[in-house]
């Protein structure tokens, strides 16, 4: 959290643990051992580096250098970069407790809430396990020490991760489900349990079955929580797991392999496609696949996997329009509008929002109600939960007064999106109003589509249409929606929300 820190890295550290992204400037969830010995601020022999902070950025490249292979980043929310630092302190107090660790001055761990588990980590994960002939009785049960570690670290619990298993062989079998256990005890002793399959390693079929039947409501997956699913493969498949890998993406799963023993070169021959990682992963930049060279001494690997787990702003194959947009209303709240008809409106807004899924880690609702004046009714960070914000926008208290919708659109692209502009969600602003402004709407309508936010008109009775036009983003028809009564508003809303995610597809292609 420091803009700089001086840190210590101890010697002989086997360089192939080093996780690394980026090149002089790192991804934040690099090694900083890594990151120094990789730009040759340090060698192996360790010693003091100093960090500074930097934001994050977009394309880490990878880059070979000092014995270690840094990895390709496509985007992370922040950077480091390292360089010397002469602390002869540091240097005194890393001789010094190298022997023997104090037991002073560590910081004291924030309890864990046993039961609610690692909150910081919302994820449903499915581990596919490889329980072919391929892997062996003997490996398979190295497998299952690898996957109990790794759910353990997760912190599972009734609000943090939640796990199920399926065992790929012949035939794919759903061991339990995420619904089964959400103590990491119980979930340990259930892979323990498990039983060795055998057949041919149809990763492909077992991919695709469990994309499709693993992740339902009823089985335990929850709402605005990313999918995952983890596919251990020893070897290579003996099916097509291109084809698994579509299937996977548009169910809005996030497909990580993790593969072990890859093929020597005498066995390139045997596997169909030797692009298979690339094809079946969520996205093909060096985060969605992980290397183990054995199942033997993986402990160290159990970390970088976890955090890689945990990063829901990288899970690029959950983000649909349902959980990655901020939405904001601006009501008039004019006298025009009167108290029967603001309550329409209000059901309106109910009925766009009640279409997202709404949580910390998705989508957002905000609203402001203006008349010559401005009031956030609430914001984006207010409310997380339907519930409370449909609860929210059923409490709005209706103002009464003129109409300045132009200086209403610049109160709320400066304080309800300024906050949010570098969040990873796409802004949508759904302008309702019932008459003419008195200000200019051109200026400040144009000022918010510059800083990144979609907007919608929607007009009722004595609006513009020449207002409505000026103020929606282009192709301004797609964007502008009218009707004659506040009756009418309730037709619209199929059409809004399909507008907006169709905005948000065309701004992933």
């Amino acid at each position: 959290r420091k803009e700089t820190e001086d840190v210590l890295c101890p010697a002989n550290c086997p360089l192939w643990q080093f996780y690394v992204f980026g090149d002089g400037v790192y991804a934040s969830l690099s090694s900083v051992c890594g990151a120094a010995i990789h730009s040759g601020v340090i060698t192996n022999a360790g010693g003091a580096v100093r960090v500074q902070t930097l934001p994050g950025q977009e394309n880490y490249p990878a880059v070979n250098a000092n014995g270690i292979q840094s990895q390709v980043l496509a985007r992370w929310a922040s950077s480091f970069s390292v360089t010397r630092t002469k602390n002869a302190a540091l240097e005194v107090v890393g001789r010094s407790v190298s022997t023997a660790r104090p037991s002073t001055g560590k910081r004291p761990k924030k309890p864990l809430d046993k039961k609610a588990g690692n909150k910081d980590c919302k994820a449903d994960i499915a581990f596919l396990i490889d329980g072919s002939y391929n892997i062996g009785q003997r490996r398979f049960n190295l497998q299952k020490n690898f996957v109990g570690k790794v759910a353990v670290m997760l912190g599972i619990g009734t609000e943090g991760p939640h796990v199920g298993v399926v065992q790929a062989s012949e035939h794919p079998k759903i061991e339990f489900y995420l619904k089964n256990f959400t103590a990491a005890k119980e979930v340990l002793f259930a892979i323990k349990e498990l039983g060795f399959r055998g057949g041919n390693s149809n990763t492909g079929k077992a991919l695709k079955h469990t994309a499709q039947k693993f992740f339902s409501l009823e089985n335990g997956a929850r709402k605005g929580i990313p999918k995952i699913i983890v596919v251990f493969l020893d070897g290579w498949p003996s099916d097509d797991i291109e084809e698994a890998g579509i299937v996977a993406r548009e169910f809005g799963v996030n497909v990580f392999i993790v593969s072990v023993a890859k093929p020597t070169t005498e066995e390139l021959g045997m596997v169909q496609d030797i692009g298979f990682v690339d094809k079946a992963v969520c996205r093909n930049n060096g985060f969605f696949s992980y290397q183990m060279p054995t199942w033997f001494g993986t402990t160290k690997y159990v970390k970088p996997l976890v955090q890689k787990l945990c990063s829901h702003e990288q899970m690029l194959c959950s983000k649909t329009c349902y959980n990655s947009v901020n939405i904001g209303f601006l009501i008039d709240g004019s006298s025009s509008v009167g108290d029967s008809n603001f309550r329409l409106v209000l059901e309106f807004i109910s009925n766009v929002a009640k279409a997202f899924e709404i949580s910390d880690i998705g989508s957002k609702i905000a609203a402001v109600q203006f008349t010559y004046d401005q009031r956030t009714e609430f914001s984006f960070t207010d409310y997380t939960t339907k519930e409370k914000v449909l609860s929210a926008i059923r409490n709005i208290r209706y103002m009464s007064g003129g109409t300045a919708t132009g200086d209403a659109i610049s109160f709320t692209t400066r304080n309800v999106f300024g906050p949010m502009k570098d969040g990873p969600n796409k802004n949508f602003l759904v302008v309702l109003t019932d008459g003419q402004s008195y200000d200019d709407v051109r200026g400040p309508a144009a000022a918010a589509q510059k800083a990144g936010i979609t907007v919608f008109s929607v007009g009722v009775a004595w609006a513009p249409l020449d207002d409505l036009k000026d103020m929606a983003s282009e192709p301004r028809e797609s964007h502008t929606f009218f009707t004659r009564e506040f009756t009418g508003l309730e037709q619209m809303v199929p059409d809004v929300i399909r507008g907006i995610c169709k905005d948000f597809l065309d701004s992933k292609q």
